[in-house]
């Protein structure tokens, strides 16, 4: 005898096959699409980044993908995004090992590097990068396991002025786009001898408490026991309230590099706070560390909408020149976005059109396709029904497309060479011959479009 399937799976069953169909396959958990009005929005946050880019001198860069795995795991390192997180796979019949990028400085310091870029004469050598991460974490608000990432470097210098150049171009952007809610949280960890005094004391001070805390914790207490302290399972554990703070075990060279970063920021009245237990979350930051956060209720956990620092190592460690530094930071950009919800700020939507072209009789819609071409070639934002369907339905796809003028063809007008163009604000029509359709466009556009500003200014 058969067994009877259970109700489930019966269930299953025919949402598989239901109709004859295969189910409809959907995204990846933890991924989204963008598309429809959300790109619009995605556009102007990009074009915002790129305009403060190109004021600052910063050159976009475009790495990778995907990366050899030694250029993100490398040697002890003990951050989460390295032991737990990465996209990793070998190619077939290969023993090559390729990861997903997590984030953006490695491959930018590794093309530096390659494509000898620290021999420019003009240093630091300053860029920009824009483009898809992936990391296998729990997806949540703001945290996604593929996320777009924007992000600048500046490669080839070690000053304290250009580590506040960067931190003025985060907090500008951000101010621009009218975020208000936020602070600058700012460290140092000062160089390798700092480090490794600041390390040889953690040691000692956790080594009674090693047993209570988290098992990320206990891996981090051997490879690089400043990371505890930015463990957000122990934050809360009585041990953390008395840690050694990295500022007793600064050398006289670290703290005067620090001082100088915060009396540069205070002439140019940034806001921001010293933070003792900030330390990023991956191992090769030295010297100046920072965040911006956001103080708005609705973020939640995922407070963080930039963060960045120095790094002293990591040149070297590609092969480039010893002593070589280079400041960075990076921010999501769909927690960015959701920063802007947040607090009420609107970024652009799907523009209206300047114009729709309507087909009202079969005969005329080469015609009809003909002046919908001529308008797109002078620059016109427009569009026309390819689907045949009533008057009606037209004039709905119209008001839809906020379009400002409806261009209305039909039989008369292709056999006389006419269009007949309504004015959707002023709800008024004009016969034009096809010749003066354009002049007379830009006149009619460039007239609402004043009109506008002068209502804007009142």
């Amino acid at each position: 005898m058969v067994p009877r399937l259970k109700r489930p799976y019966i269930r299953a069953f025919f949402c598989l096959f239901k109709g004859g169909k295969r189910m409809a396959y959907q995204i990846p958990r933890g991924c989204q699409d963008v598309f429809g009005s959300d790109s619009y929005k995605w556009q102007a946050l990009e074009q915002t980044l790129r305009s403060f880019c190109y004021m600052y001198n910063y050159d976009e860069i475009r790495t990778p993908i995907f990366e050899h795995t030694e250029v993100f795991k490398r040697e002890n390192d003990s951050s989460d995004m390295v032991n737990k997180e990465m996209y990793t796979f070998k190619l077939e019949n290969s023993k090559t090992s390729l990861t997903l990028r997590p984030e953006g400085t490695a491959g930018v310091v590794r093309s530096f590097v390659e494509n000898k870029m620290y021999a420019n004469p003009d240093l630091p050598a300053k860029f920009y990068y824009m483009g898809p991460m992936s990391r296998h974490e729990r997806p949540q608000k703001g945290r996604m396991r593929i996320f777009n990432q924007f992000g600048v470097e500046a490669l080839g210098v070690k000053s304290p002025y250009v580590d506040v150049e960067t931190i003025v171009l985060a907090f500008s952007i951000l101010k621009s786009l009218g975020l208000n809610d936020i602070k600058v949280c700012l460290n140092t960890l000062g160089d390798d001898e700092s480090r490794a005094n600041y390390r040889s004391a953690l040691k000692e001070y956790f080594a009674p408490y090693v047993d209570e805390l988290c098992s990320d914790c206990k891996r981090r207490y051997e490879q690089n026991p400043l990371r505890i302290l930015d463990c957000k399972v122990d934050h809360d554990h009585e041990c953390m309230k008395n840690a050694p703070k990295m500022s007793d075990y600064l050398n006289e060279a670290s703290q005067e590099y620090f001082n100088t970063v915060c009396e540069l920021l205070d002439k140019l009245e940034i806001p921001y706070e010293v933070d003792d237990k900030l330390v990023r979350g991956l191992d090769y930051y030295t010297h100046t560390v920072f965040e911006i956060v956001s103080m708005n209720s609705e973020m939640g956990a995922q407070s963080t909408v930039l963060a960045g620092g120095r790094y002293d190592g990591l040149i070297s460690y590609f092969g480039g020149p010893e002593g070589m530094s280079g400041i960075g930071w990076a921010l999501g950009m769909e927690r960015l976005l959701i920063a802007l919800e947040a607090e009420g700020i609107e970024l652009e939507t799907k523009p209206a059109l300047d114009a729709y072209v309507m087909c009202l009789d079969p005969e005329a819609r080469t015609y009809a396709f003909e002046v919908l071409t001529s308008l797109r070639a002078y620059g016109y934002r427009c569009d026309m029904d390819m689907m045949e369907r009533s008057f009606k339905a037209q004039f709905k796809a119209v008001d839809r497309s906020k379009a400002k003028l409806a261009i209305l063809i039909g039989k008369s007008e292709l056999e006389e060479k006419k269009v007949t163009v309504k004015n959707i604000a002023h709800k008024e029509q004009e016969s034009i011959e096809v010749e003066k359709l354009i002049p007379y466009v830009d006149s009619v556009l460039e007239e609402e479009s004043h009109h506008h500003h002068e209502h804007e200014g009142e």
